[in-house]
């Protein structure tokens, strides 16, 4: 019978009256004399490593390990608490040692998605006097066994399949594998594929739907591999919108009810493609929206806007999004945000 602790101690600080130090997995502890008792006889727990060091793994990569352990004192050896956490959990097959019997905490944990080292501590409760917290350490290096060339895209819309290139899937330390799905925001984007085929390296030719395109500027591909050391790889994607407006946001501070004020925005093509305003709305009719002047700029148009507030009320604060309507049938969005003078109005006396 196996039995299972999860307690949330693993990624504390070491305990204070652990008296084992911490050296390399393999190497033997050091170990300490226990303080007997007059007339008694003591437990004492001694480990045959530090911890465990699973090395070099790929992302999304489960490993298991043993740390073993003997009670060398002349008690019964009583283990009360093996902590798991923050992926690692730790397991042993029972929890009582006679003396001279020797145990084995198993290990296991899945390394996360992203490159990176990992560390984190385990430790071992027991009434072992001399030694009742006994810190082990488990670490690893996660890297990557598979790599996506290039590491993010970035599409536009005016050129065909929006610009894409091809999408290079390679094995880093030569194990082969196979493409088992390929999924991506809103379907923008898909590619054909063999699940059959086995492989070291992969050329996809992506398919870009500029429909669904121009309704998520930004997402990501994910693409399900069957190597041992990196089930899944993902690549981000950015499309460089048809307009930009700047600022993006539009901020009234100290605004008085019903009393306007001046903001200029720059409404651009980044295509230098041309383009007609015909108007600005208020797409919420909360705040009050006119242009005063359209200017002429490079890629686009310069706008005085005046803004008039709504009435205060008990809020703080408004706001509304403003339509940009062009003359091809398009309509951009600019939010709107604004914050009421905190003066308290005067009371006129009657």
């Amino acid at each position: 019978m196996i039995l299972e602790m999860w307690l949330p101690i693993g990624c504390q600080q070491p305990s204070q009256s652990a008296k084992v130090a911490l050296i390399p997995p393999e190497e033997p502890l050091v170990e300490i004399e226990a303080e007997t008792q007059p007339g008694g006889s003591s437990p004492k727990i001694t480990f045959e490593k530090a911890g465990i060091d699973f090395g070099e793994v790929g992302p999304n990569t489960k490993k298991t390990g043993q740390i073993r352990f003997t009670n060398t004192g002349d008690a019964l050896l009583k283990i009360t608490k093996v902590p798991s956490c923050c992926g690692v959990r730790a397991s042993l097959d029972k929890m009582e040692y006679a003396p001279g019997e020797s145990g084995t905490i198993e290990v296991e944990w899945t390394s996360g998605a992203r490159p990176s080292t990992f560390g984190r501590t385990m430790v071992v409760h027991s009434n072992d006097k001399t030694n009742p917290a006994v810190t082990l350490m488990v670490k690893a290096k996660i890297v990557q066994r598979v790599v996506c060339e290039p590491q993010r895209l970035t599409l536009v819309f005016d050129e065909e399949n929006a610009g894409c290139p091809e999408i290079t899937i390679r094995s880093l330390n030569n194990e082969p594998f196979s493409i088992t799905g390929i999924k991506s925001t809103a379907d923008c984007l898909t590619a054909d594929f063999d699940p059959s085929v086995e492989a070291t390296k992969f050329v996809l030719q992506p398919k870009v739907n500029a429909e669904k395109l121009q309704k998520n500027l930004k997402g990501r591909i994910t693409m399900d591999l069957t190597h041992p050391e990196g089930n899944a790889a993902t690549i981000l994607f950015d499309v460089l919108p048809r307009y930009t407006i700047s600022p993006p946001l539009i901020i009234v501070f100290n605004a008085e009810p019903k009393t306007p004020t001046m903001k200029k925005i720059s409404v651009l093509n980044n295509y230098r493609q041309d383009f007609e305003i015909e108007s600005v709305s208020s797409r919420d009719s909360t705040v009050g929206v006119k242009v005063l002047e359209k200017k002429e700029i490079t890629r686009g148009y310069q706008l005085d806007l005046e803004i008039t507030p709504p009435v205060a009320g008990d809020g703080i604060k408004f706001t509304d999004k403003f339509m940009v309507n062009l003359t091809d049938g398009e309509t951009l969005l600019i939010p709107c945000n604004g914050y009421f003078s905190k003066r308290k109005p005067s009371v006129s006396k009657k």
